[in-house]
């Protein structure tokens, strides 16, 4: 976690919980995280449960998109090959209670780049799990476009899952990270999430474009 506001929300969210996998919506407190709410933001599940939508997002994350982001689908942000990776990251986060790290990079209207931090996280809403997330999109800095020229594509760079109640030694293989593989390691591999190619020296697994890498905590 690079940014200050993915670090203030993860550790407010993890003292929060306790001992449980989550805590209640209700008993977030936005005045405890007050250096962080420009960047946070809260989904919630839509009617039928297919789809997890903005409830709220901060100035920062909206001066980002330089729109209002609330109602809009949070799968909406991402370019559709990457769309299937961020619904595996979300049922991750809903139905196991695991904390996910997300980097990529924005480009803007005028093909400027630009790197992003993004969290999520679960939260329980009437006791379950599986209806409000609550997380933060953080820029990595702030060029003098940012707020003029919107983000209108955006590409996952790495993911990481974040088991906050595994003992850190416990090589369980449940923790999993991915980075954008070098193309020259993609040529042979199968379209499909399964086939094995070396990524920096580690065995790892393709998910469409990116590397799939599972492994113990580090």
């Amino acid at each position: 976690m690079q940014k200050l506001s993915t670090r203030t929300l993860y550790n407010y969210w993890n003292n929060l919980r306790g001992t449980r996998s989550a805590p209640e919506r209700r008993d977030v407190d936005p005045t405890k995280i007050r250096h962080a709410l420009a960047n946070t933001f809260i989904l919630e599940a839509d009617k039928l449960g297919t789809s997890f939508n903005f409830r709220l997002a901060g100035s920062h994350i909206c001066s980002a998109y330089n729109r209002e982001l609330k109602t809009r689908p949070f799968l909406d942000l991402w370019r559709r090959k990457d769309r299937d990776a961020i619904e595996t990251l979300i049922k991750a986060v809903t139905d196991d209670h695991a904390a996910a790290l997300v980097t990529f990079t924005g480009t803007s209207q005028h093909n400027h780049p630009l790197s992003f931090e993004s969290i999520l996280l679960p939260l329980r809403h009437n006791g379950a799990t599986n209806t409000r997330i609550i997380g933060a999109i953080t820029a990595v800095e702030e060029p003098y476009w940012f707020g003029t020229h919107p983000i209108m594509d955006q590409k996952i760079t790495g993911l990481r899952l974040i088991w906050p109640d595994d003992h850190p030694t416990d090589l369980s293989g449940r923790d999993m990270q991915a980075e954008v593989a070098p193309e020259n390691d993609l040529v042979d591999l199968q379209e499909n999430y399964g086939g094995s190619v070396s990524v920096f020296g580690r065995s790892a697994r393709r998910y469409q474009h990116l590397a799939v890498i599972d492994g113990g905590k580090q």
